[in-house]
């Protein structure tokens, strides 16, 4: 089948799982999580956080910081993201221009982490694991939401349109 034998339904006929979700409790309780991990990931690198790196070895302080640097790329991602989705849900935007602001942050596959994570501080540890979670769940439904297209439904071709004309009217060959 080409792209010629196929035409798309009216979309009034499909329902957009980006929007109904983006809408919905869940996706407000997955707001509220991830802005509350924003917020509770800065306090803790602007406070607790630089107390307890200064508590750990010279190579491990290299590892916090490019760690620290990694965590709070993510957060960002994950932060507009979820705020793209929240004005697109309050009529503030539509999904087209959400498309556009997608093309500037992109979500990406945070990288592997390149230190032992083992020297880092336990909480600090437990903020890249959360934070990792997170967006791992944020980049399926934005798979979800970007896959959205109304589905193609096969049209026949003009010549077989005319062929069965013709076997209407002449009958079936021989």
């Amino acid at each position: 089948m080409t792209d010629l034998d196929v035409t798309f339904r009216d979309e009034r006929d499909w329902v957009s799982f980006g929007q109904s979700y983006v809408s919905s409790e869940p996706f407000k309780a997955l707001f509220r999580e991830g802005m509350a991990l924003v917020e509770e990931t800065a306090a803790y690198l602007d406070g607790d956080g630089r107390e307890e790196s200064r508590l750990i070895s010279r190579d491990a302080q290299l590892g916090y910081a490019a760690e620290s640097m990694r965590l709070t790329t993510l957060l960002m991602q994950t932060a507009s993201w979820l705020l793209v989705q929240r004005a697109v849900a309050e009529g503030e935007i539509t999904p087209g221009q959400a498309l556009e602001e997608k093309t500037r942050v992109r979500l990406a596959e945070p990288d592997a982490a390149r230190f032992d994570l083992a020297a880092l501080p336990l909480r600090l540890q437990d903020l890249m694991m959360r934070t990792r979670r997170l967006h791992a769940r944020i980049m399926h439904l934005d798979a979800l939401v970007a896959d959205e297209r109304p589905t193609p439904v096969p049209r026949e071709s003009p010549v077989a349109l005319q062929r069965d004309l013709l076997l209407s009217a002449f009958g079936t060959p021989h």
